[in-house]
Order: structure tokens, then sequence, then C-alpha cells
């Protein structure tokens, strides 16, 4: 009987050895569920929601142009962007007549400052154009500067987004500013 006692004492000491490997085990498991979901919901909570297409009701598809944030880039400071001086003759109604012309663009954001670097040359050759097949009696207005300044905004924006040509939608440049408008 003695040894009943004995054996009973040393399997009820060992049944809580047993049952303690088994509690560490499921929480260390738990634990790892805990971090696993964490780090899944965190994922997918840091990921960038799709831009939303308000002409068509659904989620942009990604395109392979580049991306533009028009959203943000509203909020911030407007972005100028220099260009060099234009100087074309003017199409002559008292004899020879020029144009020397200093424009800044507002544009959309720093994407846009380095697409027009890239097309600057098509695009100081197709505002040359524009520009000098101008009368000097156009121009002198100011309705004749607003309606310039708004031709050589849709001009720069078919040669930067030539395939947003005719639809209602936001241009790269927003705005054509003068900052020199000399005729002589």
């Amino acid at each position: 009987m003695a040894n009943d006692a004995k054996s009973a004492a040393e399997s009820a000491s060992a049944a809580p050895a047993k049952s303690s490997k088994k509690l560490l085990i499921i929480i260390v498991a738990l634990l790892v569920l805990v971090l696993g979901l964490g780090g899944v919901g965190a994922f997918l909570l840091l990921k960038p929601a799709p831009e939303y297409d308000e002409e068509h009701g659904e989620a942009a598809v990604e395109r392979s142009g580049p991306v533009k944030k028009k959203k943000a880039a509203r909020d911030g400071p407007p972005i100028y962007v220099a260009m060099d001086a234009f100087t074309v003759n003017l199409v002559p109604e008292n004899g020879d007549q020029f144009l020397q012309l200093i424009i800044s663009v507002e544009v959309d954001d720093g994407q846009t400052d380095e697409q027009l670097k890239q097309y600057m040359p098509k695009l100081r050759n197709d505002l040359t154009l524009l520009l000098s097949s101008k009368k000097a009696s156009e121009l002198i207005t100011t309705e004749g500067k607003r309606n310039l300044a708004q031709e050589i905004r849709e001009q720069m924006n078919g040669v930067l987004d030539p395939a947003g040509k005719g639809k209602k939608r936001e241009w790269p440049i927003r705005e054509v500013l003068f900052t020199s408008f000399i005729i002589q």
C-alpha cells in the first residue's frame, strides 16, 4: 500500500508538468497567430488604396503612363516652371513686328516639371509656330492675351498628354502666366 501511495503522488506531480507544457505550447501558438494576424492587418492598412475614377465610377486601372497625384497636388503650394524667352516675328500688318515673350507655367506636380524638360524641344517648336502665326493687333488687348494663354496651355497639354485631348479632365498644365510680353 505504501507503494501505491508513493506512485499516486508521483503521477500527480507528473500530470501538472505535462499540462504546463501543453499550456505553454498553446500560449506560444496563440501568440504566433495573433502576431501573424497583426502583421497581415498592418500590411493591408498601410497598402495605398487604388485611385477612384470619378468619371467612370470605378477603381482606376493601373496605367503604363506616369502616375499623377491630382488631389495631393491641389492641396499643396503651386508649382511654377519658368521657360526660356520666345522671340518670334509676327504676321506683318504695318511692317515687320516681333513678339518677345517669357512665360511661366503652373503644373500639377514635380513629375510634370520633369516631363516638361523631357519634351522641351517639341514644346518650344510648337509654341514658336503658334506665336509666329499671330498678328500684333490680336495680341494687344487683354482678351487677346488671355486667348493666347489658353491656346498655349492647350498646345502644351496636347504634347504632354496626347491621349487626353478632347476629354473633360484636369490637364498637367493648369495655367500659363506671362512674365514678360513685348510687341515691337
